[in-house]
């Protein structure tokens, strides 16, 4: 394929790995976009950090704001750039969960089950909210993303059968996250075909219906969330052609990257953790044997600059 296409030259040779269809940017997505030109991409398919939910261990990350409405309006600002760097008929497929107010308390420790759930800080609960009040972050950045120019199509419900158990005793177990597919302009690409589903009776096909029930995805490398494949595969294959380019933002642990791998696209991740890329890695070349050439010597540059500059990480 000639995802080589991807062509970054503003970028610096040691700060992003190239491959034969994936380019990993490592840095801060609020910098590095700025860096891609416009109206590249096909789509964008991401996950950004959930507010207060994660401690990445970074001043100024995104999702540690004290205040929620920081939190929308820098995540508004990254995907105003989105919106710059995709094609004029580009859609945007965005998964973020709802949040529940910390209820005053301001750290978390880790648990044996979600070893990532442990964070040095908690943000106070939002003027005009209570204690154990559910925050509609989804929503509310959903509307912000639209009201900034997006066109919302369509809210997706991501139903997880396997959800993590809750031990709360005064409401039901959350089961399931939003994914909102906007778009750039009123018309766009969709290959609705690609993604129908079976009818009941098994003999024909139907329109893909907005409750999508989808098992979430182990990860053994990483001991955070990662996006299970079966969610990101609907999105690529309806938002970018084959040899098309997606974009992810946000790229942890590389699942967009190794959908794209095993559906003929082409990718750029933007990722800012060291620790994560060389995830990512791990599972591109599981995918891509050929791979492992081109990360090997540029990966241990950038892990050895992040923990310089960075010496609060522990790798």
């Amino acid at each position: 394929m000639n995802a080589t296409a991807i062509s970054i030259n503003n970028l610096q040779p040691e700060t992003f790995f190239v491959t034969e269809s994936v380019q990993i940017v490592h840095g801060d997505v609020r910098q590095k976009l700025a860096l891609l030109p416009d109206n590249t991409f096909h789509c964008c398919v991401t996950s950004p950090p959930y507010w207060g939910m994660r401690d990445y261990g970074y001043e100024g990350q995104i999702g540690a704001e004290t205040n929620i409405n920081d939190y929308i309006s820098h995540l508004v600002d990254v995907f105003r750039e989105v919106r710059r760097v995709l094609r004029s008929d580009g859609t945007f497929w965005l998964n973020i969960g709802n949040t529940y107010t910390s209820g005053g308390r301001t750290w978390r420790q880790s648990d044996a089950k979600n070893k990532g759930r442990a964070m040095s800080y908690r943000p106070d609960t939002p003027t005009g909210l209570k204690p154990k009040d559910l925050i509609g972050v989804a929503w509310m950045l959903a509307m912000a993303l639209q009201l900034d120019g997006w066109y919302l199509r369509s809210d997706i419900i991501w139903h997880k059968p396997n959800c993590q158990p809750e031990s709360v005793k005064d409401r039901v177990t959350v089961s399931h996250e939003y994914l909102f597919m906007l778009s750039k302009s009123e018309n766009y690409y969709f290959d609705q075909e690609s993604i129908k589903e079976q009818t009941a009776d098994g003999k024909s096909h139907k329109n893909k219906r907005t409750v999508w029930q989808i098992n979430t995805e182990p990860c053994k490398e990483a001991h955070f969330a990662v996006f299970p494949r079966a969610l990101v595969r609907p999105c690529i294959l309806a938002g970018a052609p084959k040899d098309g380019l997606v974009l992810d933002p946000f790229f942890g642990s590389g699942t967009v990257g190794v959908v794209a791998i095993e559906e003929g696209r082409g990718c750029v991740g933007v990722e800012l953790k060291s620790q994560y890329i060389e995830i990512a890695k791990q599972r591109l070349m599981a995918v891509t044997p050929s791979l492992k050439q081109n990360f090997a010597a540029e990966g241990q540059t950038a892990m050895k600059r992040e923990t310089y500059t960075n010496p609060s990480l522990n790798f």
